[in-house]
């Protein structure tokens, strides 16, 4: 997906530089996945927010992640789509719970690698319960996006 320069420059991408998630992406551009924590009680909360759920402290940090976790759920998108998916659909979009904790859940795509397409893998032979870990894909000089492999690739 990355060597296609015209569907990297069609691709919504999301903002790099917003405050509470510019940690994620920054991350996420040197290779590692982290999700933010609270200082204070300890507990891990995704998507990053100033204040704890758990215990209302605004107390945070970042921690990286093993980026190792298991397909909680899919979908196989089909048009109507965003003009930029188009050409890909159908394809698949799986969320992924995350290893060091189950109620951390990220959503992406299953690749075959980094540079892999959206549309590369039957959708149809993706199983809810498989082992994956994450990818990175470069899409702009500040942003990569988190994609996943099956464990093993």
């Amino acid at each position: 997906m990355a060597g296609d320069e015209k569907m990297v420059q069609d691709w919504p991408l999301p903002d790099t530089v917003e405050d509470e998630d510019a940690p994620f992406w920054q991350h996420a551009n040197a290779g590692e996945l982290a999700i933010q924590a609270c200082a204070r009680c300890s507990r891990l909360r995704h998507p990053a927010r100033p204040m704890c759920p758990f215990c209302q402290s605004r107390e945070r940090e970042w921690r990286v992640m093993s980026g190792h976790g298991r397909i909680w759920s899919l979908t196989i998108p089909h048009p109507p789509l965003l003009p930029a998916f188009m050409p890909y659909a159908p394809y698949n979009v799986i969320v992924v719970e995350l290893d060091e904790d189950p109620t951390i859940r990220l959503v992406g795509n299953l690749v075959t690698g980094p540079d892999g397409r959206i549309d590369e893998l039957d959708p149809h032979e993706i199983m809810i319960g498989e082992p994956v870990h994450t990818v990175f894909t470069r899409m702009a000089d500040d942003c990569s996006l988190v994609r996943w492999v099956r464990d093993g690739s």
